[in-house]
């Protein structure tokens, strides 16, 4: 590949991850950072200027522009599986913020459209390009922990009114489509899936219990039978105070685990919640191996303490994206391993409203009335 080949690129929706998205589009070899959009075109101007690139009005123009090949969607959930359409008919390559969509409809018609219109198509999950997550793959399928059978999930955290009130379409089951099954814990689930392989069914249970200025599900938990027989335990709420703590753990027949804690939580000092987290550390209970557990978390103490946790592994992935359409060979994370998150916390939101195992494939044809059914779960 020459890396003097560059990407022209862009970026739909100018809300807060965009900024991750900015800096590593302005700063990668493999892009050529030219313009953005958004639904305010006055904020579209604001960012652009940050960035000495173009804003535009209107999304067809930006996109029928020849010098953008590829753009970064990070505009509400609801409103990925249409930026992908407007992608799609003008040739332009799609990379999506999580959640891929609201929706398994909405996940199809991405990943359809993109198909037919012959563009890359990359749903980002950034944690996957962590060091301590990609050992415990490694792991599993190497037989360090021989078969998994099982596996849980627990992210505890806390998100006040501030949070919700700093856009417009947070917790609103028709703007964000989910709470912290859908938005909070995106990624933690991601793993859990990319760890232990398809699902055989679920059955779940979700509730909003701190939340009263929301609509959506601020707590969750899920049993979970996978096809190889496994099982899994999902436990997940954002009304838990300090700070989020998240735990992805993996126990193999051999009685030997293997994890991540993707999130430490904060601390309290005083009484008073400070708002850094530690670095990433590992599980390892592999016999004989116990010993490289201190030396994996001394080097990702010293990493976290150079690097910005939270757009490194952004700029990861989006490297990674820039590099399958100069090569054109499929993103790390695509539109079929996207729709894995979307088809789970569908699953438990379904579980609830029909008091019943729900059974995997879900049947995607359901479409919006499946969406609107949670409001009833």
């Amino acid at each position: 590949m020459k890396t003097s080949n560059r990407v022209g690129s862009a970026i739909i929706g100018c809300g807060k991850v965009a900024e991750t998205h900015a800096q590593a589009l302005s700063e990668l070899d493999r892009s050529r950072f030219v313009a953005v959009y958004d639904v305010s075109y006055e904020r579209a101007k604001a960012f652009a200027q940050r960035y000495g690139v173009r804003a535009y009005a209107e999304i067809s123009e930006m996109l029928s522009c020849p010098d953008v090949q590829m753009a970064s969607i990070c505009s509400p959930h609801a409103t990925h599986p249409e930026m992908v359409v407007a992608c799609a008919s003008a040739g332009v390559h799609a990379l999506l913020e999580k959640p891929m969509a609201v929706d398994l409809f909405g996940c199809d018609l991405a990943i359809q459209t993109a198909g037919s219109a012959g563009i890359k198509l990359g749903v980002i999950s950034q944690r996957r390009f962590y060091e301590p997550v990609k050992r415990v793959k490694a792991a599993i399928e190497s037989g360090k922990i021989g078969r998994p059978v099982l596996a849980t999930v627990t992210v505890m955290g806390w998100r006040d009114q501030a949070y919700y009130q700093m856009d417009p379409w947070r917790g609103k089951w028709a703007t964000e489509g989910g709470g912290v099954l859908l938005t909070q814990t995106t990624h933690q689930i991601d793993l859990f899936q990319w760890f232990m392989g398809p699902i055989e069914e679920v059955f779940g249970y979700w509730a909003n219990l701190n939340h009263s200025f929301v609509e959506v599900e601020d707590t969750a938990v899920a049993v979970i039978r996978f096809k190889s027989g496994a099982l899994g335990t999902i436990l997940v709420s954002n009304s838990q105070k300090p700070g989020f703590y998240g735990k992805i753990h993996v126990h193999g027949e051999t009685g030997a685990s293997v994890g991540v804690q993707t999130d430490g939580g904060s601390p309290f000092v005083s009484g008073v919640t400070q708002a850094t987290d530690p670095p990433i550390n590992d599980i390892w209970t592999v016999p004989g191996e116990e010993h490289h557990l201190f030396d994996w978390q001394a080097e990702d103490t010293a990493r976290g303490e150079t690097i910005d946790v939270m757009s490194h592994y952004h700029r990861l992935q989006i490297d990674d994206f820039l590099d399958s359409i100069m090569e054109d060979r499929p993103p790390a994370v695509d539109g079929p391993e996207g729709r894995k998150h979307v088809e789970l916390f569908t699953a438990i939101y379904r579980s609830q409203r029909d008091r019943r195992p729900v059974k995997f494939p879900l049947d995607a044809k359901i479409g919006s009335e499946d969406f609107d059914g949670r409001l009833t779960g």
